[in-house]
């Protein structure tokens, strides 16, 4: 039986969850003092990092909001957490804040969908799709974008939402007597009218079940398979989810539209957008077996060439593999990227994505597939929190003109971030620290004054 306590405690995590704003923040500034007077026993913070989740603006697949994923962080006594949302910036404030309310080391990205003109006829990361690619920018410090950058955003966003509902019409249609309302059944279930194909998968799965007499036998119709195979398969509601995502909404499926080249924005449009807002452009890298992704070398030269400043990582979709065969292609791939990157002086960005229900919640760093790139997966860590750090209290970030005047190579400039990232403690800095820092500093005073200020003892 549950305690007073324990209830209170899981109250207040499932107000992290809200759509109001305050009440997400005060439920969280509630599990910090009670972790503070101790009546929550929060791990010791260990060098492990999830930097790339999705929350709830763009799909969680445990319906994370951003300050969960903050406490969800310290929780599991990990020393950094990232956000990356799709097409959106709309978590950054409120995550970033959250991280600092409990002392974890945050970062937030953007993901979206570009399209390459260089390989047009070649597959990058997105399958069947020559010339599109899932792309990033990480080291975002504000929600709010300089207006140019702020009217591209507005664009991608509409074009998506008008690409969601060309695809649910004509899933609709081919569900029929089953009907989704994009506005009254998706939209509503969002903090901020930003549906994704997995919000529109939710629904037509939730309203099947709860508005079908026999669901079993309508969706073996419906995906032409006997009642025994999805009777089987509803049982995994991950695995049927996957499936009907598979059938309708994938390449070959009811509701897929196949990409042109005007359906995303170019690359350079992405890397003006992420660059004004100070961020970093970030290859997005799948597994190593596109044709693009097989010369690795030539990727890396290309994108640093328009702007790149690191490569993301997905860790677990590259050796938690059953298939064994399979698994000995992909962790050599593993290892070749993260080589090549720190050949190209590119930090690693990794994380779960966690943007559907299984996912794990953090990477296990221990494992003995990860051992010989653990180290590189940490001093990227490291380094995005220090870009972070600088930028965000005093726009001397990766992309500053501050950086350009002190440093002429990409390996010094990265260093420097390391270096921020490794002696700067999480936390509110201390008004002493933000006072002293100034852009007539040098990188070696700006070192010198944050040790100094915040003291050996909390390096």
């Amino acid at each position: 039986m549950k305690t007073t306590h324990q209830r209170d405690l899981e109250a207040l995590e499932k107000k992290l969850d809200s759509f109001n704003a305050s009440v997400r923040k005060d439920s969280l500034c509630a599990l910090a003092q009670m972790a503070e007077e101790g009546l929550i026993l929060l791990p010791s913070q260990r060098e492990i990092a999830n930097l790339h989740s999705h929350t709830f603006f763009s799909y969680n697949g445990y319906g994370f909001s951003p300050t969960h994923i903050a406490w969800l962080g310290r929780k599991l006594g990990a020393k950094f957490m990232g956000i990356v949302d799709f097409d959106i910036l709309d978590g950054v404030d409120e995550f970033l804040e959250a991280c600092e309310i409990v002392k974890v080391c945050g970062s937030a990205g953007m993901e979206t969908r570009v399209f390459v003109p260089e390989y047009a006829d070649r597959e990058i990361n997105s399958p069947g799709e020559p010339g599109v690619s899932y792309h990033m920018g990480i080291g975002f410090t504000h929600s709010q974008t300089p207006g140019k950058a702020s009217d591209l955003l507005d664009e991608i966003r509409n074009r998506s939402q008008q690409r969601n509902r060309e695809m649910l019409n004509r899933i609709n249609q081919y569900l029929d007597p089953l009907v989704v309302n994009y506005e009254r059944d998706v939209l509503l279930a969002t903090p901020n009218n930003n549906a994704t194909e997995r919000h529109m998968l939710d629904k037509i799965i939730e309203k099947s079940f709860s508005q079908i007499d026999d669901p079993v036998d309508f969706w073996s119709h419906k995906l032409k398979m006997s009642t025994v195979a999805i009777k089987q398969q509803v049982k995994n509601k991950q695995s049927f989810s996957n499936l009907v995502r598979k059938k309708l909404m994938k390449r070959g499926g009811i509701g897929y539209i196949q990409p042109t080249q005007e359906s995303f924005p170019l690359i350079n449009q992405i890397h003006e957008v992420i660059t004004s807002c100070g961020a970093i452009p970030c290859i997005a890298w799948l597994d190593g077996t596109s044709e693009v992704e097989k010369d690795i070398e030539n990727l890396m030269d290309l994108m640093i060439e328009k702007g790149a400043g690191a490569i993301n990582i997905i860790p677990d979709r590259n050796w938690n593999i059953q298939n064994a065969e399979i698994k000995s292609v992909k962790l050599s791939n593993l290892f070749s990227v993260v080589a090549a990157a720190k050949d190209h002086h590119l930090p690693v960005h990794v994380g779960t994505e966690m943007n559907s229900h299984g996912q794990k919640l953090i990477d296990n760093f221990d494992v003995p597939e990860l051992e010989p790139v653990r180290d590189e997966f940490i001093e990227g860590a490291y380094f995005i929190y220090g870009h972070t750090r600088m930028q965000r209290y005093w726009n001397m970030g990766w992309q500053s003109k501050w950086v350009k005047g002190h440093f002429r190579d990409r390996k010094s400039r990265n260093d420097f971030f390391r270096e921020v990232g490794h002696i700067f403690p999480p936390g509110i800095p201390p008004i002493n620290v933000i006072d002293k820092i100034t852009p007539e500093m040098k990188p070696e005073e700006v070192i010198a004054s944050i040790k100094r200020s915040i003291g050996d003892d909390q390096i």
